[in-house]
């Protein structure tokens, strides 16, 4: 019963989170050429939290992130761990599509980068996964993804300590073969480390 509450105060909590967001009209530029303001969705319970960079035309016309072709992909992954979305949460740093799938710009990230860090405390995953080398570089700053990609890294998060796993973007290795094998092979270590973070918390 318990857990039920659990899920719906955290249902709520990201639902204002939402709110707030649109509110104080969080880069207002970007809302004006976008049809949606993009949030996390999946399990708010989730172990695994995967943040990528920002929508691009798929999510921002879906509302929901990692619904296009990088999306399938990722899909494709979870299920060779014995996963699918509803075990798993998905968000972006930025929430509104940047202009032509652009990069979103510093200015983006840190007007954004507050609302993360709220949506990550209420989510409270063990192990974020970061999805590109945009979203990768706000928790671990001044590490290339070429050369930290498939490292779980334990950094302090607030008062939370919590296991950083920097993978390559999906959409890059979407026409990359060997990228792709990369990624799978990094992916395939998180079933892995969820264990290893579990047995120590016994």
């Amino acid at each position: 019963m318990q857990k039920v509450k659990q899920k719906n105060d955290k249902a709520t909590l990201l639902s204002q989170l939402k709110a707030d967001i649109k509110a104080k009209n969080i880069c207002a530029d970007l809302a004006e050429n976008a049809t949606n303001l993009v949030m996390g969705v999946g399990n708010p319970n989730a172990e695994v939290m995967f943040i990528g960079e920002a929508p691009g035309k798929n999510e921002d016309l879906q509302g929901e992130p990692f619904v296009g072709a990088a999306g399938k992909f990722l899909d494709e992954m979870l299920a060779l761990v014995g996963m699918e979305r509803k075990d798993v949460y998905i968000s972006n740093i930025v929430k509104y599509r940047p202009p032509n799938n652009r990069d979103p710009l510093p200015d983006e990230k840190k007007a954004f980068w507050p609302y993360l860090l709220q949506e990550i405390n209420i989510i409270r995953p063990k192990i974020i996964a970061t999805l590109g080398r945009h979203s990768m570089e706000y928790f671990l700053p001044e590490m290339k993804i070429s050369t930290v990609h498939g490292q779980p890294k334990r950094i302090r998060l607030g008062n939370d300590r919590v296991v950083i796993l920097p993978l390559f973007h999906p959409a890059a290795a979407l026409y990359n073969g060997a990228m792709r094998e990369t990624l799978i092979s990094d992916f395939e270590t998180v079933p892995e480390i969820i264990e290893l973070i579990n047995n120590e918390n016994k």
